[in-house]
């Protein structure tokens, strides 16, 4: 049966399940629908992984209009959810297939209404991501001007992780390079040039390289469409159980937000 993506809940099922409810189910929503013999198909995707206490009638504004993607993943309980092993990441980075990466339901649910809230208070997720997680200033351009070319500088690139990152293996680290200077795009294709291509990879060698195993390594950076800072230019690195100390030091001891909030 497939997921309701109209805005109304209907009415019958928040009856129904509120008519079964006691206050033990309140917190365990999985649990609940498991003992009453119910699935998650029975409820609208905004729902899922969502504790009965906690639900609306209406999708909240921040899920609205969701791509069919979203919608899947965000009606998947996350206990049905498999986290991608190491393998298909390489796999999805070899091929260039990252649109296959996806979040951990629930995890794609706090991602989106924290993005909605950063956009509502600062404007952009650019001017937050810049002010501050970057501290690269207010996102002007003269705060976004690099000192040198590419990789050419420290000063011009940062470390962090990803605040949201994907729902990859919990040993596999997912960080973020974000640069003032730009990496050009090969018209024709969309995608890198191959100068920018050969130019991150020596930076991933000489970087990460020195103290993670090369098998143990890869990048990838997004096509536009799946950017979600598009004014800021960045590329992705994941390793595989790398020494958390490395992590840190490389970092400067960054928190990702998804532990924050």
């Amino acid at each position: 049966m497939p997921h309701s993506t109209t805005v109304l809940t209907p009415a019958a099922t928040i009856t129904l399940l509120d008519e079964k409810l006691t206050d033990a189910d309140a917190a365990t929503p999985a649990r609940f629908l498991q003992d009453h013999g119910l699935t998650s198909e029975t409820l609208p995707f905004w729902l899922v992984n969502v504790p009965r206490s906690q639900w609306t009638s209406e999708c909240p504004a921040f899920l609205r209009d969701q791509p069919p993607k979203n919608v899947q993943c965000l009606a998947t309980p996350d206990s049905h959810y498999q986290r991608q092993s190491w393998e298909e990441v390489q796999e999805i980075t070899r091929t260039n297939r990252i649109d296959r990466f996806q979040r951990v339901p629930s995890e794609l649910r706090k991602y989106l209404e924290y993005m909605a809230q950063i956009k509502a208070q600062y404007g952009s997720v650019m001017r937050f991501v810049v002010k501050e997680r970057l501290g690269w200033g207010d996102g002007s351009l003269e705060d976004l001007r690099p000192r040198g070319g590419p990789f050419e500088y420290a000063e011009d690139i940062r470390i962090l992780y990803n605040d949201w990152p994907y729902g990859i293996d919990t040993d596999i680290i997912h960080l973020v390079v974000w640069t003032k200077f730009e990496l050009p795009d090969d018209p024709a294709t969309g995608d890198l040039t191959a100068e920018a291509r050969e130019a991150i990879e020596r930076y991933v060698q000489a970087t990460f390289c020195s103290r993670v195993a090369p098998e143990q390594v890869v990048w990838f950076r997004n096509w536009k469409s799946l950017k979600s800072v598009h004014a800021l230019e960045h590329f992705h690195v994941m390793l595989r159980r790398p020494d958390r100390a490395f992590v840190r030091e490389i970092t400067n001891g960054d928190v990702p937000l998804i532990e924050r909030v």
